[in-house]
């Protein structure tokens, strides 16, 4: 029996039985050169006809899964097709080398970003390389054809496209060696409720075709070839997890009140209208964070008014409850295909969130503009991230309030009272947070920035990555002075990030007095069993001890307890 650990884990449960190992296998790509005019014009040709094709293609996809939106417009990128063309005019490249090589540049660049998220995306587009290559070499990208018993899948990485085809039905659990909580698997993953394990280094050394694998994605454990009695064991722990997973599911529609009568919110965070279905299914309360960027990700343009309407309205009918829409942040190393951004050496700090929309305030205007008209068809917030000044806040509500007489002038309806708030994810907006309160309508906290900028801390940094840690005293105090700061003057205080998800960080969030925990929607269930079954004076009591400990290790231990 061979054991792996994986550090990282972003969901539950356990999945036993035989691996399926996903070929990696790929045809071999012609050096053969394009030398005449004619051929040149013959391979441009060819690769703009695959082009057509795979478009084609992914947009039947699209009907049923929107994630392919995005993958539509890489293929239909002008940066993409100019250098592809440039590789067959210039070096006479045929068309299937043109491709692979410009397609390479492309997802390197991507690769080397600071943002997870960003860095993830590489993968999507490695995905329609893959696709432009088999439509040019008339062959098949299907590697599931083999799959007919359940199975646990086991890939370096996955893509959409190779999911969109996968029976979910034969599917047991994932591993994947690369990839992380942003990737599409995770993504999938977690909608499903699949155990999922990613980024886990050296598995595809560990397994063969014939391997069988216990993995629990809640611990980050997988063990390869198990002896049958190990199995047994973990067959009645996984019997155990899933009856606990059906106790939470059956009272997650139940109002969450803690022992001692605190009425808590518990929120899902979400980044596509899929995600808002998945949300009401498991009966969230509403949506702490409505991630707006695959609006722009996601296209070929800058989305217009109508288009950002239709999303937000459908949004808010769908679920029927709150949503809290943060406004788009992008910029740095968030790129947009049909917007040039400026080379930045420290991405992180540079032109994003608030500051490229303050900087482009006819794009701020029109997001605005459908948020507010979508506000007339259900309960909706508008949240402002990343900001770190007085001014920049003063800025936005100023935009903010030009919106609204524009709309009313024009006799739109939308929802005059709409709260504005703002995202807590800066060591500046903490020390300001007391100023900032008497301008919002509520705070949310960004734990995944907030710990970043206060530890000077890339999470995406493997060489660093230890440092990255929400329950460092730091960290934990600049919460609680934010929440210090709402209450007192009387606004709702909710919590966005990862943090507000974690079993062990509950109890501390309880004790300071958060008002809303946000998280991903598969984790509401679980995490709404553990707020009723706490005592809030008990946690608040305790609170004032946590906030003097001196090391992470410390507060990790006094949670535990």
């Amino acid at each position: 029996m061979k054991k792996l650990l994986v550090s990282k884990v972003f969901s539950h449960g356990i999945a036993i039985g035989p691996v399926f190992l996903v070929p990696e296998d790929r045809a071999a790509v012609s050096d053969a050169k394009a030398e005449s005019g004619e051929e040149i014009e013959r391979e441009i040709r060819r690769f703009e006809t695959a082009a057509d094709k795979v478009a084609e293609n992914l947009s039947r996809l699209a009907q049923d899964n929107k994630v392919f939106a995005g993958h539509i417009a890489i293929v239909k990128d002008y940066t993409l097709h100019d250098a592809v063309r440039r590789r067959i005019r210039e070096q006479h490249r045929n068309a299937e080398r043109a491709s692979e090589e410009s397609v390479e540049e492309l997802r390197r660049m991507f690769q080397s970003m600071d943002d997870p998220y960003m860095k993830e995306r590489a993968a999507d587009i490695a995905d329609v390389g893959s696709q432009l290559l088999a439509c040019l070499q008339n062959r098949s990208d299907d590697k599931f054809g083999a799959l007919k018993e359940p199975s646990v899948i086991v890939a370096r990485d996955l893509v959409p496209s190779d999911t969109a085809r996968l029976d979910k039905s034969l599917v047991l659990g994932f591993i994947t060696e690369e990839g992380g909580v942003t990737s599409h698997v995770s993504i999938m993953a977690k909608s499903l409720n699949i155990p999922a394990l990613v980024g886990a280094a050296g598995i595809l050394d560990l397994v063969g075709e014939n391997s069988r694998v216990v993995m629990d994605a809640g611990t980050g454990e997988v063990y390869v070839d198990p002896e049958p009695g190990f199995a047994e064991d973990f067959a009645q722990r996984k019997k155990r997890l899933e009856e606990e997973n059906a106790a939470y599911l059956a009272d997650a529609g139940l109002p969450v009140v803690t022992k001692d009568g605190r009425r808590l919110k518990v929120y899902a965070n979400v980044g596509s209208l899929r995600d808002v279905e998945q949300a009401a299914k498991l009966h969230a309360e509403g949506v702490g964070l409505f991630r707006t960027e695959f609006l722009y990700m996601e296209n070929s343009h800058f989305p217009t008014e109508e288009e950002q309407f239709g999303v937000y309205r459908k949004a808010v009918e769908t679920l029927g409850r709150e949503i809290v829409v943060r406004t788009l942040d992008i910029g740095g190393d968030k790129k947009l295909s049909y917007y040039q951004f400026e080379p930045e050496q420290n991405p992180f700090l540079g032109l994003r969130a608030i500051r490229f929309c303050l900087k482009n305030p006819d794009i701020f205007k029109t997001q605005i503009r459908a948020i507010l008209r979508a506000s007339h068809y259900g309960p909706l917030r508008i949240m402002l991230p990343m900001l770190v000044s007085l001014e920049e806040a003063e800025s936005a509500l100023e935009i903010i309030g030009r919106v609204r007489e524009e709309l009313s002038g024009e006799g739109v309806p939308f929802d005059s009272a709409i709260p504005v708030g703002m995202m807590m994810e800066t060591p500046a907006a903490v020390f300001c947070a007391d100023e900032f309160a008497r301008m919002m309508d509520f705070f949310s906290i960004g734990t995944n920035d907030l710990t970043q900028y206060t530890l000077a801390v890339d999470r995406g940094n493997k060489e660093i990555r230890d440092l990255y840690d929400p329950f460092q005293p730091a960290v934990v105090r600049a919460i609680a002075r934010v929440i210090e700061a709402g209450h007192k003057a009387g606004i709702e205080v909710g919590m966005c990030g990862e943090f507000a998800g974690d079993r062990r960080a509950t109890k501390l969030l309880l004790g300071l007095g958060l008002d809303e925990f946000s998280m991903s929607a598969s984790d509401t269930p679980r995490i709404k069993a553990a707020l009723r079954s706490m005592d809030f004076e008990t946690e608040r009591k305790r609170a004032p001890e946590i906030l003097r400990m001196k090391h992470a290790a410390e507060i990790k231990s006094a949670l535990d307890k």
